[in-house]
């Protein structure tokens, strides 16, 4: 499916796996609708991405007519929103589908609280691991059912291979889905369940020409890597067995657009980790 003139909406849109998806997606045609928390800093990388788009334009394409120039670019948005919340996350669905066909969902909104079953103060307590499960696991599945909705609702896409699409979900598990070490109980129980429930929603929504693919990142430099000192990033990526290093934002963006680009790509999860099975801690 060609991204562009599109419309993709991005969770966690404003930092980290999601601001690379979006930039990636939006320089390749594609408007966005950047889905974060309101104290992130969606509204100035929106500003960003627009000042670049335009400036892009200006460089390579011959100027549209004045009147006409708004209505010729794709455009980046931002949205406010909690992904646990309906009608916070249909407020961001409906600003997408304004800006046109709603094709490309990614979800990248998640957090990664540690906490051991037994630690050093007592029992997890069960709103921790609750809070966990509602923001990675609930909030992806409330995502995917609003988004699907618009979906559906659109006009088919010719592929460049044949065959009509309506849009695709991408969305973020985690090796830890796999290998989940000490200390992740809920984060493995959450990135395991999007893996989960990625076959059984493709297969319901094939029948609405739409595909869902998850990919599983392993150990990527993210604003949660940023708080770690140097000496342990190095170590962490010591122990990828190739590349032996974090991660990069950029590479998961480049995957989720190939899954756009490439049709048969559906009811999988792609595990994007240089080789890398974490031991128990």
């Amino acid at each position: 499916m060609d991204i562009k003139g599109t419309v993709a909406l991005i969770t966690g849109g404003a930092s980290g796996l999601g601001a690379a998806t979006a930039r990636r997606l939006f320089h390749a045609g594609a408007s966005v609708v950047l889905v974060d928390l309101p104290s992130s800093a969606g509204d100035a990388f929106a500003a960003e991405l627009n000042s670049r788009g335009e400036a892009h334009v200006e460089a390579h394409v011959e100027a549209p007519a004045a009147g006409d120039r708004k209505e010729a670019a794709n455009k980046a948005v931002f949205v406010p929103a909690d992904v646990t919340s309906e009608d916070e996350v249909q407020a961001a669905v409906d600003a997408a589908v304004a800006l046109g066909p709603l094709r490309i969902v990614v979800n990248c909104a998640g957090i990664a609280t540690p906490g051991k079953v037994l630690g050093r103060d007592g029992v997890l307590p069960l709103e921790s691991f609750n809070r966990v499960i509602q923001i990675n696991l609930v909030g992806t599945f409330n995502v995917i059912r609003l988004a699907a909705a618009a979906m559906a609702a659109t006009e088919p896409a010719v592929t460049g291979l044949g065959g009509p699409e309506r849009g695709v979900i991408i969305n973020t598990a985690s090796v830890a889905a796999f290998d989940g070490q000490i200390g992740q109980p809920a984060y493995a129980a959450s990135k395991g369940a999007v893996h989960a429930m990625t076959l059984p929603i493709a297969r319901e929504l094939a029948r609405s020409l739409i595909r869902v693919v998850t990919i599983a990142p392993g150990i990527f430099e993210t604003p949660m890597m940023a708080g770690l000192p140097q000496e342990a990033r190095d170590s962490l990526g010591q122990q990828v067995p190739h590349p032996s290093r974090l991660g990069r934002p950029a590479e998961y963006a480049n995957l989720a657009a190939h899954i756009v680009d490439n049709a048969m790509l559906n009811g999988e999860t792609i595990r994007l980790d240089g080789a890398i099975r974490m031991g128990p801690k």
